[in-house]
């Protein structure tokens, strides 16, 4: 499917309004499998693109990976995918960022929001404070280093593995990490995964065709007026829970947070009974 000028692999099942699922870092589409059959059986067009940048999406041409990017992603998405109002908007990691970017850039296109393991971006000054956070966020570091690829690509991407046990402790990642590696085996596309950290929105825009993503780069400044699920989990071992116990604060007026006991960073595949619960509830009121 193409959209924004690149070419999105997508899993998608069902008819209906369009629920647009967006995964984040290190993952793919398929982290959406138990959640996709529940939208469609409730009468969504569920849609999980590969991310811009993973295989066997292209890489894209602007060589952009700034949020802002990922914003105009899903706008387009919408576009190609006949999406309207009814819309509803799905994100985890990366993918709840391109959420409440795309939310606040377009609130007309998107009924409800619901994100997952990583608050608004007012929170983000308080995270980027704490040092216990701040060594949990090594790997963003070393991301802005050209050590990366190299550290990444080793001994099968062990390095991977490695995260999702420090994030989802006890959680078994293999089938996840499979194809997560899949679209992360070529060079150019753990380039382009890496490029994510490398652009992020805080850090000086340093690249030149970013220029092309202002207004939804500014979007990000802003909240959307949707109501907003955020989930996260207990245990998550990436953004530490204690951090973000009040980004309901921070979200549209009628949003909610609620925490996934037990659950790390991948709460959707950990505790999947309950976390689809929990969404269709949201999007189908």
């Amino acid at each position: 499917m193409r959209a924004n000028g690149i070419e999105f692999g997508v899993i998608e099942t069902g008819t209906g309004p369009l629920a647009l699922c967006l995964h984040g870092f290190p993952d793919s589409a398929h982290t959406w499998r138990k959640l996709l059959p529940k939208l469609g059986g409730a009468g969504f067009h569920a849609v999980a693109p590969f991310m811009r940048g993973y295989a066997p999406s292209t890489i894209p041409a602007d060589g952009c990976y700034h949020v802002g990017a990922l914003v105009a992603d899903a706008v387009a998405l919408h576009d190609a995918l006949g999406g309207d109002e009814r819309a509803v908007l799905i994100g985890h990691d990366w993918g709840a960022e391109a959420a409440y970017g795309a939310a606040a850039f377009a609130p007309e296109r998107w009924r409800r929001v619901v994100t997952v393991a990583v608050p608004p971006f007012a929170l983000d000054a308080a995270i980027f404070a704490d040092y216990e956070q701040l060594k949990r966020f090594f790997y963003f570091f070393l991301f802005q280093t050209p050590l990366a690829d190299a550290v990444v690509a080793a001994d099968e991407m062990a390095f991977l593995d490695r995260l999702w046990n420090d994030w989802s402790p006890g959680y078994d990642a293999r089938q996840d990490l499979s194809h997560a590696k899949d679209c992360l085996r070529a060079a150019e596309n753990r380039d382009a995964a890496i490029g994510y950290y490398r652009a992020y929105h805080h850090v000086p825009v340093r690249h030149r065709t970013a220029e092309r993503y202002v207004a939804e780069q500014a979007a990000l400044d802003k909240i959307g007026p949707q109501p907003t699920l955020y989930l996260h989990g207990s245990r998550d071992g990436c953004i530490s829970l204690d951090l973000v116990h009040d980004a309901s604060e921070h979200l549209p007026v009628g949003s909610q947070m609620t925490i996934i006991d037990g659950a790390g960073h991948f709460p959707h595949l950990e505790k999947p009974d309950e976390v689809n619960k929990q969404i269709l509830a949201w999007v189908t009121t």
